[in-house]
């Protein structure tokens, strides 16, 4: 191994020990042992620490077990270079590192100098739980196979735009910190315009080093969540990230001593590092799957300008790190890939809109036959965008007509839901809502560069292709965009979308004899399986029965697994004989029967990327219901994150379950312990989102006036006041039989 790599980051490591420590006596003094220390909106403490050691840290005194055994790691600085010939010393360097990293950055907190204000800009810092886990589909189903944590500057603002766009056309999520004498890529992008931040898959860490373990504790964070990885358990969170979390640290610039030990650290994830200038090599394999460290000197890569050398320096890391990318390629002007899917496109930089609050806009995709439709034919009706006023508001009728020998009707909706996800994908395109509610913004940005509604027709005709080649064999897309011909074909498409509600309302589990698995999320939670049926949709929400039939009809080998019921068990549980022989093959044998019906009696598995988690409160005889998107506290004492900490990663825990939203108003929903009247919590934005789901699964259930009887964060914050308030509105759950 590199005699100058081991020492530089061996001195780093104790340059940054020793700055960790003199700002604890800071805190020592400046709060006492018992000042609180950690990251807000997080259920893992100081997640880094946490997952090494198992050792939480909430107060100052809770940092000196993480001190003294960063201490221990450390090796003694050398005088001169030394020669290592293994990564052992060099690893134990970067994991002090990291501590001390993380120790600083939990009393910056504390000392509020956190998140970091610079220039006028308000930097992310940590990234919270429920933001983690609202990627975990993305993270799961491939279209966001892994993140790039860059620290320092890029050669020029061009380079810098360029490298980011690159990575995110390839689905990275993309991570920034450090700085190269005082600017940082931050600073690069904002000049040139680029929108940072969750929507589109940009985060600004900091302007320092430090702030790279920010990264770190995402990736422990994912491994808790999806990997069911325990604390204390490094050699498992490393196997984890090194096979399932798709990592690798960029350095742009020169090199610091602290950049060589923060690598270190990231190596011990499992996670490759490239510098843009010329450091040693570390090739042989072993921690990481291929080469540890690469050195691509910038001006030295082959390439006839800047960008050209940045889009092969982005592909040298996606090699090394050995990510598969599955990214449509559309003839559009603009950049493309799921890392735009989010992307808010605000007042101020709105060149048109299509829909929205007091506008017109759908999308319909119908089944034609073969004759009837000229694959890739797009035709715009009407205005196009750069012949309307700024900011106007247009009528729209997307009108896509699909053809395929495997096609069949029930189809329909599942590629027409999929237009979001497409449409999203265009940088400077906003796509919100589905068939007549859609609503679709332009930015000035796009339209500058060449973006025209006629792109429309591109991106879904590529895509479609390409995710649905199997059963789609022509595609023509009709575009209008003038009113009265809008107005005219909407009615048609209600009475369609009419249509497709009464047969999807039509099935139910007893209609069919076979149920759908969905095994996507086992690349985070190798023990998880979801069997979906057509009165229960997904965990995450976003599959439901007919989707799981027609991604089978498409990819037979995929994910998608026909579930043959079998012999019924317990119909009021929903257990059947071939479900648990599934299950069970198909679950790395660590789950051997599984119920569709009961949250009390072998529910099924947990992963990362449910919608919803269900828990017994025993004191209630009832049931609470706690959304993703709810960051608060709950009846029980925890936080949506901490429930999830306790049944996620593929567990079956019995009184405590993920779910999609929709099971909820499902006539199934918890038909084993008594249906909907056992909910007597529910985060207020699923009671304002199901209103009227919720309002008609009450009357069905014999209790119309149900929903007032529910506590939620406004009514009943606390167990003593959701007891109160129960009992005041006489819930039925006071008076069923017990839950346990």
């Amino acid at each position: 191994m590199s005699r100058f790599i081991a020492t530089a980051a061996i001195k780093g490591a104790n340059d940054i020990f020793n700055e960790a420590e003199t700002l604890y006596q800071k805190a020592l003094k400046e709060f006492g042992p018992d000042g609180k220390i950690g990251f807000p909106n997080t259920a893992y403490y100081l997640p880094v620490i946490y997952g090494f050691t198992g050792h939480k840290v909430e107060t100052v005194a809770d940092l000196v077990p993480a001190l003294n055994f960063a201490k221990s790691l450390l090796p003694t600085p050398p005088k001169e270079n030394i020669w290592l010939p293994y990564l052992g010393e060099t690893l134990d360097s970067g994991v002090a590192t990291l501590f001390a990293e993380e120790i600083i950055e939990g009393i910056r907190f504390a000392l509020g100098q956190q998140p970091e204000t610079r220039n006028g800009f308000t930097f992310n810092g940590p990234i919270d739980d429920v933001q983690m886990r609202s990627w975990g589909i993305a993270m799961v189903d491939g279209r966001m196979p892994g993140f790039a944590a860059i620290i320092g500057a890029a050669k020029s603002n061009e380079v810098a735009v360029k490298i980011v766009r690159e990575l995110q056309s390839r689905g990275q999520l993309v991570f920034l910190a450090g700085n190269v004498n005082g600017r940082s890529m931050v600073d690069q992008l904002l000049e040139e315009g680029v929108e940072l931040g969750y929507d589109t898959y940009t985060v600004p860490f900091g302007s320092d080093t430090i702030s790279t373990i920010y990264a770190m504790g995402y990736a422990t964070r994912a491994a808790y969540s999806f990997g069911n990885v325990k604390p204390g358990d490094a050699r498992s969170m490393l196997l984890y990230n090194k096979f399932r979390c798709f990592a690798f640290g960029l350095v742009l610039g020169p090199v610091t001593d602290l950049d060589y030990a923060t690598g270190a650290g990231a190596i011990n994830y499992g996670f490759p590092i490239v510098a843009d200038t010329a450091v040693p090599h570390i090739l042989p394999t072993g921690v990481t799957q291929y080469e540890h460290v690469i050195g691509m000197p910038f001006d030295d890569i082959p390439g006839d300008n800047d960008l050209e050398k940045a889009e092969r320096l982005v592909q040298r890391c996606i090699e090394i790190r050995g990510i598969k990318v599955k990214i449509a390629k559309v003839p559009i002007p603009v950049a493309y890939g799921p890392a735009f899917e989010g992307e808010i496109v605000r007042r101020d930089s709105l060149r048109a809109e299509f829909g929205g609050k007091g506008g017109i806009c759908f999308e319909f995709l119908q089944l034609k036959d073969m004759d009837d439709v000229e694959d890739g034919k797009i035709t715009v009706i009407g205005p196009e965008v750069d012949e309307v006023d700024e900011g106007a508001r247009v009528p729209m009728a997307i009108m896509v007509g699909v053809a395929g020998r495997k096609m069949q009707k029930d189809f329909e909706p599942v590629l027409e839901r999929q237009i979001h996800h497409f449409l999203n994908g265009a940088e400077g395109i906003q796509h919100m809502g589905q068939r007549d509610i859609t609503w679709i913004r332009f930015s000035k940005g796009a339209v500058n560069k060449g973006f025209r509604i006629k792109h429309i027709g591109d991106i879904l005709h590529a895509n479609l292709h390409n995710h649905f080649g199997a059963i789609v064999d022509k595609v023509e897309i009709t575009i209008h965009t003038e009113k009265a011909k809008v107005e005219e074909l909407i009615e048609g498409a209600r009475r369609e979308y009419g249509e497709r509600n009464a047969r999807i309302a039509g099935l139910s589990d007893e209609t069919v004899d076979t149920y759908y698995s969905c095994s996507l999320c086992q690349s985070f939670a190798p023990n998880h399986i979801c069997v979906i049926n057509p009165e229960r949709v997904g965990l995450c929400g976003a599959y439901n029965w007919l989707d799981c039939r027609a991604s089978f009809e498409i990819n037979p080998r995929g994910p998608n697994q026909p579930v043959l019921k079998g012999a019924t068990i317990d119909p009021v549980k929903g257990e059947w004989e071939g479900v648990n022989q599934f299950v069970f093959e198909n679950s790395n044998r660590a789950v051997d029967r599984m119920t569709i019906y009961s949250l009390m009696d072998a529910p099924m598995t947990t992963c990362g990327c449910c919608e919803c988690v269900m828990v017994i409160l025993p004191e209630t005889n009832g049931v609470m219901i706690v959304s993703r998107d709810d960051y608060g506290m709950t009846p029980s004492g925890m936080t949506f994150t901490t429930l999830m900490g306790m049944v996620g990663g593929g567990l079956q825990t019995p009184g405590m379950m993920g779910h999609g939203k929709y099971y909820i108003t499902s006539n199934k929903f918890l038909l084993a312990e008594g249906g909907i009247k056992r909910i007597v919590w529910l985060s207020k934005n699923l009671k304002e989102e199901l209103a009227e789901e919720l309002k008609e699964a009450s009357e069905k259930s014999g209790a119309p006036d149900l929903i007032d009887k529910i506590g939620d964060s406004e009514s009943a914050p606390t167990i003593e006041e959701l007891m109160t308030f129960l009992e005041q509105k006489e819930h039925p759950a006071l008076t069923m039989d017990p839950l346990m």
